[in-house]
């Protein structure tokens, strides 16, 4: 045997010393693992991302996006146009009143003596037409019937049946017309559109569900027959008790029978005309099928 002073004899005198080697005993070495701290489960108890518990080991699925709790979904709580098929087809028409009508022709914004229409109005900052958010024209409210004094020539889409007597009982004349989409937003913004060199459209015919009011005297359509027009005109005189002004030889009454055209958009300007704003000259269509076609 080695002597005991020996580095044999002191291996040898630790070897008696330590355990049996065991299960239970084995372990790494010093520094070999580092154990990562574990955090709770409050603000900052995410493992993974450090900003809170997002659910990743939660037991079924995450709820979907928009999911406020509760069963019935947000956008049936809080019904608003476009949700639903009931709101999304719904036409909407910007109240005009006859105080701000009227506020407006004090201002010199808008000029009595011209004829009315949508691109007046707009013009005239009186109102906001947003064709891309079911906006289908002006309608025309009673507020301010008592001091409205101008006699006007003017075209609305939708108009209350005091706003009518308001605008007759002074000499004045009003017609209620439908513009689709296209139309509705080459009359609002004609200048960007006769920029752009495209023809005027034609103006499209109402739905169905709209026939009846723009035929209609009593609402004073543009589908009417003039000659209805003016005995609705009586009836509603008498119906306020105000005496109607006789304008047969006033030249309002010449617009009566020279209005808008069914098809027509601009006052003055028919379907299929270019405006050249550059050169400022109007062209007008030569050829057979497109006069047959803008004129049908």
């Amino acid at each position: 045997m080695a002597a005991s002073g020996g580095s044999g004899g002191k291996a040898t005198e630790l070897l008696r010393c330590l355990p049996r080697v065991t299960l239970a005993n084995l372990r790494p070495n010093p520094g070999a693992r580092h154990r990562e701290k574990r955090r709770g489960r409050g603000i900052h108890g995410g493992r993974k991302s450090g900003r809170g518990h997002k659910g990743e080991t939660q037991r079924g699925n995450q709820p979907r996006l928009g999911f406020e709790g509760g069963q019935t979904p947000f956008y049936l709580v809080i019904p608003k146009y476009g949700y639903n098929e009931g709101h999304s087809f719904r036409r909407q028409y910007q109240p005009l009143s006859l105080n701000r009508l009227q506020y407006l022709i004090d201002l010199g914004r808008i000029d009595p003596t011209q004829p009315i229409d949508l691109t007046q109005l707009v013009n005239a900052r009186g109102v906001t037409i947003q064709p891309l958010k079911r906006d289908y024209g002006v309608q025309l409210v009673e507020e301010g019937a008592d001091l409205f004094a101008a006699k006007v020539n003017i075209e609305v889409q939708w108009a209350s049946q005091l706003a009518i007597a308001a605008i007759e009982k002074n000499g004045g004349l009003i017609t209620t017309g439908f513009y689709d989409p296209r139309s509705l937003d080459v009359l609002c913004k004609p200048v960007p559109f006769f920029m752009r060199g495209q023809p005027i459209p034609k103006r499209m015919l109402p739905p169905e569900d709209l026939v009846k009011y723009y035929t209609d005297a009593e609402n004073r359509g543009y589908l009417a027959d003039p000659r209805n027009v003016l005995e609705a005109r009586k009836q509603l005189a008498r119906k306020y008790g105000y005496v109607l002004p006789d304008i047969t030889k006033d030249e309002l009454y010449q617009m009566l029978s020279t209005r808008k055209d069914p098809r027509q958009i601009f006052f003055g300007l028919a379907p299929g005309w270019i405006v050249n704003m550059p050169e400022k000259k109007i062209l007008k269509p030569t050829d057979e099928r497109l006069l047959s076609y803008y004129s049908s």
